[in-house]
C-alpha cells in the first residue's frame, strides 16, 4: 500500500537570510521540534529517523526514512533513499529556500510504503480500505503539523543566539 501527503508553507527567520540558510541546511536542527519524528540524526550528507504514524487497528507504525541533503545556493533539498528490508518505510523529500529577508519557503512530500496482508474476500477488502483511509488521514495530519514543529525550531534557534 502506498500513501502520499504534501505540505507547503513559509516561515520567517528573525535573523535574516544567512541564518535562514544555515537553518535549512541543517535538517536535524530544522526538524528537531517536529513531534512525530523519532531517532532523528543528521549531518552534512543527509538525515535519517522514523516517522511515527498512529493508525487505527494497526496501532503506532514506525516508518524509517533516509534522505540525502543537497545544498543549493538559495537553500537545500532532501532526496529520499530507499530503505531495504523493511515492511513499512517512508520517502521524505523536500525543498527549502530562503529569500534576502529570511523568508523560508518549504515544500515536503511524503510517500509511505506499507506492506499489508493479502486481502481475502469482501472482509479483507473492507479491512484494507479502512486501513488505507485511516492511514491516509493520519499521514495528512502529520504533514499539517510540520509548520508548527519547524516554527518551534526556528524560535528556539533565534532565542539561543
Amino acid at each position: 500500500m502506498i500513501l502520499e501527503a504534501q505540505q507547503s508553507f513559509s516561515l520567517s527567520h528573525p535573523h535574516g537570510q544567512a541564518a535562514a540558510l544555515a537553518f535549512v541546511r541543517d535538517p536535524a536542527l530544522a526538524l528537531s521540534r517536529v513531534r512525530f519524528l523519532r531517532g532523528l540524526a543528521g549531518n552534512a550528507e543527509g538525515v535519517r529517523g522514523e516517522l511515527i504514524v498512529p493508525v487505527p487497528v494497526l496501532g503506532e507504525v514506525d516508518l524509517p526514512f533516509f534522505s540525502l541533503l543537497q545544498v543549493r545556493p538559495d537553500g537545500a533539498a532532501l532526496t529520499p533513499q530507499p530503505i531495504a528490508g523493511e515492511r513499512a518505510w517512508v520517502e521524505v523529500s523536500g525543498t527549502a529556500s530562503a529569500d534576502g529577508a529570511g523568508l523560508i519557503g518549504f515544500h515536503f512530500h511524503f510517500v509511505a510504503h506499507l506492506a499489508t496482508p493479502e486481502a481475502e474476500g469482501w472482509g479483507g477488502a473492507a479491512f484494507e480500505k479502512m486501513v488505507r483511509a485511516a492511514a491516509g488521514r493520519t499521514l495528512e495530519r502529520v504533514a499539517r503539523e510540520l509548520p508548527q514543529g519547524i516554527g518551534a525550531a526556528v524560535a528556539a534557534q533565534a532565542e539561543a543566539r
